[in-house]
């Protein structure tokens, strides 16, 4: 991954290894401000993964487990891993959950696996306008935070604009884009650049009460270009998901293979 360091990209596949070792990954995804466009040398590895059980696990007696979560410093480098189970996250997909999207169609891939491939052909056509209320909620948050902070960040401000035109694009196009230096400057926001560098010094520059004020007085025309995509979307307003269900199906069928080699147990 090339948005990484040599010593951040060892680490990563080190986690990978590890973790694949535990259970099967459909993928491992970075995210987070190194994905975003906007990490700083303190930046954590987000990494976010999709696993998937296997078929015996799923119809025997021992139960199985939908998330996974692992926090820690690996050599000076804090990790975020979190996986999701499968059918949870194609549940996601089709409620229009973009945190289970960006998982599928990110650009930026630790660990990938065949099925994936077969995966990102189907999603695009369960994407819906469904979107448009997580992008709409997570950037809300994002933006209460950022302006009742008595310590205001480029970091807060920099995930509002990221979320609300990550979503916008979406909507509008159909086109996933989760790196803002990629959408900023074609939505009007050339100087989100500014607090990108601002940010790239440290993971909590502050920025000035009156930079504060500033930026809070032009958020709601950010969140009027988000509510005019959904109005104007190529989107459909609910999902396909025939295709998307039929997948599923057969994967789970073709997963009846032994848990060995992926040894956690469901319980653990």
């Amino acid at each position: 991954m090339d948005v990484l360091t040599d010593h951040q990209n060892n680490v990563a596949k080190r986690v990978v290894h590890e973790e694949e070792a535990k259970r099967k990954h459909l993928v491992i995804a970075l995210s987070g401000a190194h994905a975003y466009g906007f990490p700083s040398p303190d930046s954590d590895l987000d990494l976010k993964a999709v696993h998937i059980e296997p078929t015996v696990r799923l119809l025997g007696l021992g139960g199985t487990r939908d998330a996974f979560d692992r926090l820690e410093v690996l050599d000076d480098v804090e990790i975020d891993y979190t996986s999701n189970e499968l059918r949870g996250v194609l549940a996601g997909i089709a409620s229009g959950n973009g945190n289970y999207i960006e998982r599928v169609l990110g650009a930026h891939i630790a660990h990938s696996s065949a099925e994936l491939e077969e995966l990102r052909e189907l999603v695009p056509a369960a994407l819906s306008r469904r979107v448009h209320r997580h992008y709409r909620g997570f950037a809300s948050s994002q933006r209460k935070a950022f302006e009742e902070a008595g310590s205001p960040t480029a970091k807060k401000l920099l995930y509002v604009l990221r979320t609300a035109l990550t979503g916008a694009h979406l909507l509008r196009t159909g086109e996933l884009r989760v790196d803002l230096t990629t959408v900023a400057d074609e939505y009007g926001y050339e100087d989100a650049h500014d607090l990108i560098a601002a940010k790239r010094e440290g993971e909590q520059t502050v920025l000035s009460k009156a930079e504060q004020a500033a930026w809070s007085a032009r958020l709601d025309s950010l969140f009027t270009i988000l509510d005019n995509a959904v109005e104007n979307s190529v989107l459909p307003a609910t999902p396909f998901t025939d295709d998307l269900e039929a997948w599923l199906i057969r994967t789970r069928l073709g997963s009846n293979s032994s848990v060995a080699g992926h040894g956690e147990k469901a319980n653990s």
